[in-house]
């Protein structure tokens, strides 16, 4: 499923780029296929991604560790399904 998460946080966009290609790489690429950060603004991300497995993606954002680092960076998700218009 395609994915889209606009992100707002208030650490820079280098670090919060760095926290959350590690969290996606520890899910594994049978979580996310691909993903590709843009950058908003300095405190903004819009975050495409090909999620494989989207409970699993779910899980991991709702993880104690994923809400400790939200919590310490002020970040807020809004997730959007996309699909392609033909």
């Amino acid at each position: 499923m395609n994915t889209l998460i606009i992100s707002t946080f208030s650490c820079t966009f280098d670090e919060f780029k760095t926290d959350v290609t590690g969290f996606i790489t520890a899910m594994g690429q049978e979580v996310v296929s691909e993903y590709e950060f843009v950058q908003a603004g300095e405190h903004k991300s819009h975050l495409l991604m090909q999620v494989l497995d989207m409970e699993a993606l779910e899980s991991e954002m709702t993880s104690d560790a994923a809400k400790e680092w939200d919590k310490k960076n002020n970040c807020m998700d809004t997730v959007y399904a996309i699909e392609l218009v033909e």
